[in-house]
């Protein structure tokens, strides 16, 4: 489970065993889970994050999209 980066207590990481799926990232605070496609910035799934904090966590996913895409493809060889 690499971590990319720690943000206010967020986690945004990979889950090691998700090859064959599109690019994405997981943040994890707190036992909720939020998962979004860095292709489109889309929320693929949320588990109990509030729609405020989406915005923020999707606001700094974004900001940092391509040092998430660079990690990926370190990470899984694309």
């Amino acid at each position: 489970m690499p971590v990319v980066l720690r943000w206010n207590g967020h986690r945004f990481l990979f889950y090691s065993k998700e090859v064959g799926e599109p690019p994405h990232i997981h943040v994890l605070k707190d036992n909720r889970q939020l998962k979004i496609w860095l292709a489109d910035m889309r929320v693929a799934r949320n588990v109990g994050f509030a729609q405020h904090e989406i915005n923020e966590i999707v606001r700094i996913a974004s900001a940092n999209r391509q040092r998430f895409m660079e990690a990926w493809n370190d990470y899984f060889g694309h």
